[in-house]
């Protein structure tokens, strides 16, 4: 991208601007783990979130992930899970995750836009550990496909749940789609 995802200008806020605004009212704490220019981004991230830093970034998401999870207090019900690159989902889709589900015991829940699921999703806490025991080069996504008949999908009329901001040109659609 040529700068720090988290770092790209949405609607008159950074990307993790916006995702500290939206997670702070409804999730406590906000955990967020920084990784390459960790220094740039604390000193640019907002208020209202704790801060991890994530010294084996160059691994990949997944030891990002459990850098995470080692922070969620023990006593908390589930984690809701995001990707900087994924800024433009509706407060309604967080309330929506973070509500009572139909599935009572579903230790998942994942948005979906017009059959495609996205993020954020949540996490039930019987699950970190399965997730901190997933080998570095694990993918969250494969343990997510095991518990797939577990899952509860909640469709959403919220394409950013699926909006995936991995290059310039995602970046500008976004950005022209807002404007």
């Amino acid at each position: 991208m040529g700068s720090p995802k988290a770092l790209l200008p949405l609607d008159h806020e950074t990307f993790l601007d916006r995702l500290v605004r939206l997670f702070s009212p409804r999730c406590s704490p906000v955990i967020v783990v920084l990784g390459h220019g960790a220094e740039e981004l604390r000193a640019h991230g907002p208020a209202g979130a704790e801060y991890v830093i994530n010294p084996h970034w160059q691994t990949g998401q997944t030891g990002s992930m459990q850098c995470g999870l080692r922070e969620v207090p023990a006593d908390c019900d589930g984690v809701l899970f995001t990707l900087v690159d994924h800024p433009a989902v509706k407060p309604e889709t967080i309330d929506a995750l973070l509500g009572e589900g139909k599935l009572k015991h579903a230790p998942l829940r994942l948005p979906r836009y017009q059959g495609k699921h996205g993020h954020p999703v949540w996490v039930a806490a019987r699950l970190i550990p399965e997730f901190l025991a997933l080998p570095a080069d694990g993918a969250a996504r494969d343990l997510v496909r095991s518990h797939r008949a577990e899952t509860e999908f909640l469709d959403v009329d919220d394409a950013g749940v699926i909006a995936d901001i991995d290059d310039p040109d995602a970046y500008r659609a976004l950005v022209g789609a807002r404007a």
